[in-house]
């Protein structure tokens, strides 16, 4: 799938990757950040959170201390970012079942009991991979699509009227190298 100038979206959505897609009918352009646990990023947390509209937060699902560092992660997005975005917890690394470390109940437990969507996934395997944006895309369209509707107002100007999400096309299965193992 080509690239295309901004003017052809029309919506955009911000959404920020922290941690250790047709929606209907629309056209979505959707801008990743990430930060790939990077610490550094923590002087620019403000920045970095503003106007983000959802957020993956992302631990491994062999390492158990990066599970334990959602907590964290949860808390500096509740207190830096808009209180209505959208959080989705993902485990991933699932690929490497022998090296399973955080039970997928912990997760589910943790995730419902904050009020977060979940999922796991592989990167390797390019599994759930793109059913996380899909899902997490849906999710900020819809909330965004209930917000204008009900304020007979223009969606937020971060959002570009008139578009559709191709992310189910032949370039979605390919798999590309996205990661560098740690």
């Amino acid at each position: 799938m080509a690239r295309r100038p901004d003017e052809e979206y029309d919506y955009l959505f911000k959404v920020v990757l922290i941690g250790d897609s047709g929606v209907e009918g629309r056209t979505v352009k959707a801008q990743i950040w990430d930060t790939a646990g990077q610490e550094r990023y923590r002087a620019i947390t403000s920045a970095y959170y503003r106007g983000a509209l959802g957020a993956l937060l992302v631990y491994d699902v062999t390492k158990p201390t990066t599970f334990e560092n959602v907590s964290r992660w949860l808390k500096e997005l509740r207190d830096h970012a808009d209180s209505n975005i959208v959080i989705m917890l993902i485990g991933n690394k699932t690929d490497l079942k022998h090296l399973r470390a955080v039970a997928t109940e912990d997760a589910q437990g943790f995730a419902e009991k904050e009020g977060l969507s979940f999922i796991e996934t592989s990167a390797l395997e390019a599994l759930n991979v793109e059913k996380a944006f899909q899902t997490i895309l849906a999710e900020i369209y819809r909330i965004i699509s209930k917000k204008s509707l009900s304020s007979d107002e223009p969606a937020p100007t971060s959002i570009k009227e008139g578009t559709t999400l191709d992310v189910g096309g032949q370039e979605a299965n390919t798999k590309r190298p996205c990661c560098s193992s740690s």
